[in-house]
């Protein structure tokens, strides 16, 4: 399945303290590669080995000089909901012109805004996308830019995954909501209990990436890869938090209506209520395209996965003996 390489391949993660970022940095790290990690700041702890690269993401030639030898760029770069309109194009761009300037094959984790709010049940690669608001607008946008650029000799790869959790760096819908009560004995759910959505464990992710990456002399032009990850209801999520955490939790749902509300006087909150149709539509990502590049794609229990998070969070209570309960998940 890997290319066997004379010397250890490089690869530029760009956003390496984000949240896949740093997901990415960690993998590719423990799979032997030459690990170069962009941040803004030369403050993050990586594992031994990584080099730390302080640069500005807007700074184009900063980039550039970083990506120099590289085999891969991966663009981990993700402005926060608010500054999506006015960051998003420009943090691709560089990315995009650091890959052409090293020779490097663009990855970029994609999501599924580009599908609309009219979100098909079933996404495949042919599935039409939609520009029918901002966020998607600009997912497509970018990666139109990504398949432009295949004629002047940039290859990309496009990953496309559900709603991030697990891992060390918060800021996720699991984090954020759902799991934020659990010290409160309730499991917060944004959406109805019976509508299924997808998401994706960050460390199963990463490593796609990593099997993906070595495999980079397939990914000539632009394409795209679809990654399933765990697609389950809200109602088999609290099950499945219950069980990893030993003790019922209330249900509790995300009050839509004075979020809407405060929305007038929040953009954060503005931005956050036009994503809602997520929770309210079901989807779930065919990974045919990705099988078809990887006899197994990694793929964590999902009992597992939220148990790892939860330990990451903070939120696993410990066992009598001292432990964390992981072995149980």
């Amino acid at each position: 399945m890997n290319q066997t390489m004379s010397a250890k391949p490089t690869v530029l993660v760009l956003g390496a303290k984000g949240r896949f970022g740093a997901a990415a940095v960690n993998a590719f790290a423990a799979a032997g590669w030459q690990v170069r990690a962009q941040s803004r700041r030369d403050d993050a702890t990586y594992p031994a080995g990584v080099t730390a690269i302080s640069a500005d993401a807007m700074d184009s030639a900063a980039l550039c000089a970083a990506a120099e030898g590289a085999d891969v760029v991966i663009n981990g770069l993700n402005p926060i909901y608010t500054e999506w309109e006015e960051l998003a194009r420009d943090l691709a761009d560089h990315a995009l012109k650091a890959a052409k300037s090293s020779g490097a094959l663009l990855m970029l984790p994609g999501n599924v805004y580009n599908y609309g709010r009219q979100i098909p049940s079933e996404l495949d690669l042919d599935t039409p996308q939609v520009g029918d608001h901002a966020k998607a607008r600009i997912r497509i946008e970018i990666e139109q830019q990504m398949c432009d650029a295949a004629q002047d000799g940039v290859s990309s790869l496009v990953v496309r995954a559900g709603d991030f959790f697990g891992g060390k760096v918060g800021g996720s819908w699991f984090d954020l909501v759902i799991a934020k009560s659990l010290k409160q004995e309730k499991l917060v759910y944004p959406g109805a209990p019976d509508v299924p959505h997808s998401w994706s464990y960050l460390p199963d992710l990463a490593q796609t990436f990593v099997h993906l990456a070595e495999q980079r002399s397939q990914f000539v032009g632009a394409h795209t890869v679809h990654f399933n990850g765990h697609t389950v209801t809200g109602e088999e999520l609290h099950t499945e938090v219950e069980a990893v955490v030993g003790r019922p939790l209330k249900r509790a749902t995300m009050p839509w209506g004075l979020v809407r509300l405060a929305a007038w006087f929040s953009p954060m909150l503005a931005a956050t209520l036009d994503m809602r149709y997520l929770w309210q539509r079901a989807h779930r990502l065919n990974d045919r395209s990705l099988r078809q590049h990887l006899n197994i794609v990694p793929h964590t229990t999902l009992a597992q996965a939220l148990a790892m998070s939860l330990n990451d969070l903070g939120l696993l209570p410990a066992r009598k003996d001292g432990g964390t309960g992981l072995g149980s998940a």
